[in-house]
Order: structure tokens, then sequence, then C-alpha cells
């Protein structure tokens, strides 16, 4: 029997989640500290890990999949992964098409009553998906990179704590309480992004990247995405679209252009040099900043540390964003692939 997988509309999830009979996870030798057995659960990039992790706490068991620092749009489990997979109870997965060898692997391996639960397709409806060079139209696949906007790793928090509580009754109100905790931490971070991005002159606020993973947070917060330069098979482009880009730049005047720190771009490089504009190449979508158990390997640690870096690019005032405390606001107990 193939695993489930959720990805009706979020409305659907909600109403469901809210008369759904509950269900208690497997034994597990290790116990929560409010007592019984933890859910095991399964995520795929950190980003989605940490979210999970901050509304479960220490109630619940959570392994990543998807190592940091690897392209998650291409990565292909090991078979081993199999053995792991068979014993979840639910994996969370960002859906949206992101992650299909991981789901392919997991409906094929979970155990009967396990799910996979599409958090990033359950929290936007397909009017207001975002395609652009990296996820064309034609391809079917809409940029899937939900979690860099507050407002959807919110939504994501909110899922997690339904499911979750529909799963362990007996610490819904341990998981209830970490959602609004999280919350709090949301709307300090969209406040300081604001404050931080209104000392930029509105007609600076251009992004041009080496992976488009910014489309949906650029619509709410002012930013133009004029382009990214990774194409839809996540090649370098042609000359000619080098090209391109470089007349781009200079006619929108950019002030900045981004690269990634996980994976190196000459040819972003190149287009800033050719431009003469700054080429800052720290970025990272689905990488946590640090290592695991430092207070910056957060959701929230990879936000400031990227909107920081867009900010001072652009020539504003990110002290807004530096005030912001990073770290957890449960105990992350969730084991990172390196």
């Amino acid at each position: 029997m193939l695993a489930r997988v959720r990805h009706l509309p979020l409305l659907c999830l909600v109403l469901s989640l809210a008369i759904a009979s509950s269900g208690c996870g497997r034994d597990d030798p290790d116990a929560a500290s409010a007592g019984g057995a933890r859910l095991r659960i399964g995520t795929t990039v950190a980003p989605i890990t940490n979210i999970v992790a901050n509304i479960g706490g220490d109630r619940v068991r959570i392994t990543g999949i998807v190592p940091e620092g690897t392209n998650s749009h291409t990565f292909e489990p090991k078979p081993s992964v199999a053995e792991l997979l068979a014993g979840l109870d639910v994996l969370y997965v960002n859906g949206l098409k992101l992650e299909e060898p991981t789901k392919e692997l997991a409906a094929d391996n979970l155990a009967d009553d396990g799910e996979i639960i599409e958090l990033g397709t359950l929290s936007i409806r397909p009017s207001e998906y975002a395609y652009d060079v990296s996820f064309p139209r034609s391809g079917g696949k809409p940029n899937p990179h939900l979690w860099t906007h507050p407002k959807y790793a919110l939504k994501y928090a909110e899922i997690v704590r339904a499911d979750l509580s529909r799963r362990d009754p007996d610490n819904a109100a341990y998981f209830a309480a970490n959602l609004e905790r999280f919350r709090a931490e949301v709307r300090a971070l969209d406040k300081a992004m604001r404050t931080a991005f209104a000392t930029i002159p509105r007609p600076r606020r251009k992004l041009l990247t080496y992976h488009d993973a910014y489309a949906y947070f650029g619509r709410d917060y002012g930013w133009d995405i004029i382009g990214a330069i990774q194409v839809a098979n996540f090649e370098d482009p042609t000359p000619k679209e080098v090209a391109r880009l470089i007349d781009q730049v200079r006619q929108t005047k950019v002030s900045a252009i981004f690269g990634s720190e996980v994976f190196p771009s000459p040819v972003l490089e190149q287009i800033g040099r050719e431009a003469d504009v700054t080429y800052v190449d720290v970025l990272r979508d689905d990488d946590l900043p640090g290592e695991p158990g430092d207070p910056e390997h957060s959701w929230i640690g990879l936000m400031r540390f990227d909107y920081v870096a867009m900010t001072e690019a652009m020539g504003g005032d990110a002290g807004a964003l530096k005030a912001l405390q990073a770290g957890d606001v449960a105990p992350d107990t969730a084991s990172y692939p390196q």
C-alpha cells in the first residue's frame, strides 16, 4: 500500500484536522519529556526541519533527509534511506515538485499508516504560484521556495501544529504554545525586514541572484526580482544569455548581484565584473548558517543572514535585522545530515 500524500487545499486541511480522530505515534525507546512515545518524523530540507522542530520541540523525533549544502532539486536519496522512511509516522516535504525523488522513495517505503504532507503545496493557491527563468511556466513546476517569505514559513508551522496535535493530542497544548512563540518570532522578523528595507530607496531594491529562491518575498516587501542566472535545467546560462543579463544589469542600474555561498558562480562573478557592480557571494536558501546546535543554525538565523546581506549590499541600514535574536522557540533535537 502506498503512503498517503496530503496535498489538498489548505482550507480542506484545516477542516479535516479539526474533525479528524486523534492518533498516537508508534512506540519509540526515547520517551518525550511529557511522557509517552515520541512521534517519528522525517523532513527534507533544513529550513523545513527547523520549522518542524520549533513546533515539535522535544516531544517528537525528527530526522532530516536532504543534506545541507546539497542541490535539493536534484538530490536523490540513497537506497538506505528507505529503512528510515519505513519507520516514520509522517514525512513533511515542501512539495511543489521540489523533492520528487525523495517523495517517490517515501511513497514506496512508508508504512501503511505513514503519510507524506506537502507543506508548501498546502500553503499556497495555484493562482499565487511564481514562475521565472529557473521555474518557467512551460515546465509545469512553480517556484517552490516559499519558506524565504515569513508568511509562508508561518503557514508551514501552522500546518505542522495542527497535524502534530491530531497525531499526539496529549501534547497539543505544548505544540500550540510553541506555535504562538514562533508566530511572535515571525512577526518580529517581518517588522525588522520592513524597517531595514525602508532604508533602501525603492528604485534600488532590485534582485538578481544565482538561483531564484526569493520570488515570493519580493512581491510583498517591495523588491523587483529582475532575474536569476540558473536556468530551468539548473545549468549555467549560455554566452548569449550571459550577454543579455549584463545588458539588463546595466540598464536597470542594479547596485549588487547575489551569488550562493554553497554554489559559487563564476558566471555571476563575470556579470558583476563586466557590468561594474558589486558581486556578493554569500546567500543561501536551504543551508542554515553555523552548525547544528548553534543559535544561528535556524530558520530565523537563515532569514536574518540573507536579508542583512541584501540590505547592506544595497546601501541600507540592517540594524533592525541584526538586533533580532537568532535561535529556536523550542528545543531543536532534530538530526541534520551534513
